[in-house]
């Protein structure tokens, strides 16, 4: 299986988890806030900071926003859809502002286009690599005109069957664009622990032969955790500094502690898994002389013995004869004498 550049960092099996700090929306319209994230998201050690940039004009129809004036839940949403999406969107200019903080700050500046004039945006800003929403998997048009940036492209595959997973993999190859990568996903906010199935990540990975991640919207970090230890090569977290601002996402996302952790014990879990091969380490070699046993002599024995199994137990230290080798003592003649509870070594023999 090939791996895929994003910028100048390699994705894929054996590299160290690339991890995204999915903004979204949690900026809340306002480009300070904007700039404490990415801020604080470059201090997590996370690789990529990524938004989603859409506008009023560009998502949501008119049938859409006149069916969803107003919600109960006052905390996630302010007011109608209009005025929501009105505030949270991105202008050009706020994309460049963000673009420039991440420059600063040393971390990828990442994001999810929803038109054709977004790619174009996105391209402009040279991005590391286009994500498509999981709502976006049949949107092949849009695919098709990401691919054709020469760009990799990232997809989320929530709510998708493995068909339009794969007409949406298609889409983008018949383009000549064979830099993808696949993330499973359950667009559910939070999902239950049984529906996540992070087992389809090795599913996806055979059926197209490409590096798959992980597109996490659980709370907490244990989930995000175990799909890189069944190796996710990219995990994508929402990212907050408080998880109990108003907004729509910020329950469900990550604080700047919890994106500490995924990427410090990410980092961890890809050295454990190391490799397949059975090794013993140096360290472990020197722990068998304290920690293994030796064969040491039941009672006195007298120079000139014929030694029997009979003779002989076993115990710590792991310095002498190993209690595996005792066939090859038995019958054998001592050259000096062993005093009780003494270990055996071979220059004790004949």
């Amino acid at each position: 299986m090939q791996t895929v550049k994003l910028g100048d960092v390699e994705v894929g099996s054996g590299h160290t988890p690339y991890i995204i700090a999915e903004v979204g929306s949690n900026h809340n319209g306002d480009m300070n806030l904007c700039g404490d994230l990415i801020d604080a998201a470059a201090e997590a050690g996370a690789n990529a900071v990524k938004f989603q940039s859409w506008t009023d004009k560009s998502l949501i129809a008119e049938e859409e926003y006149e069916s969803n004036t107003e919600y109960s839940d006052k905390k996630k949403h302010f007011g109608s859809l209009r005025e929501m999406v009105t505030a949270y969107q991105l202008t050009s200019d706020q994309h460049m502002q963000a673009h420039a903080r991440c420059v600063e700050q040393g971390i990828a500046f990442c994001s999810t286009p929803f038109s054709h004039h977004e790619v174009d945006l996105l391209d402009s800003l040279d991005v590391p690599f286009f994500k498509i929403a999981s709502m976006d998997v049949t949107h092949l048009p849009l695919l098709r005109y990401a691919a054709r940036k020469r760009r990799p492209v990232v997809i989320s595959t929530g709510m998708a069957t493995m068909g339009e997973v794969e007409q949406a993999v298609d889409a983008v190859r018949a383009e000549g664009n064979d830099q993808i990568v696949l993330l499973h996903c359950i667009s559910i906010y939070p999902p239950d622990y049984e529906t996540i199935h992070l087992r389809n990540m090795e599913t996806l990975q055979r059926a197209f032969d490409c590096p798959v991640g992980f597109s996490d919207h659980t709370l907490g970090t244990a989930i995000p955790l175990a799909a890189i230890a069944l190796g996710a090569c990219i995990i994508e977290k929402h990212f907050t500094l408080d998880q109990d601002m108003a907004g729509w996402d910020h329950a469900i996302s990550a604080n700047p502690e919890q994106m500490q952790t995924i990427v410090r014990e990410g980092k961890n879990i890809i050295k454990a898994l190391g490799s397949g091969r059975r090794i013993v380490s140096d360290a472990e070699m020197e722990k068998r002389k304290k920690f293994r046993r030796s064969l040491v002599a039941r009672q006195a024995l007298s120079k000139g013995r014929v030694l029997s199994e009979s003779d002989f137990d076993a115990k710590r230290p792991g310095t002498g004869v190993a209690p595996n080798e005792v066939q090859y003592i038995v019958g054998r003649t001592l050259a000096a004498d062993l005093a009780e509870d003494q270990v055996l070594r071979w220059s004790h023999l004949l």
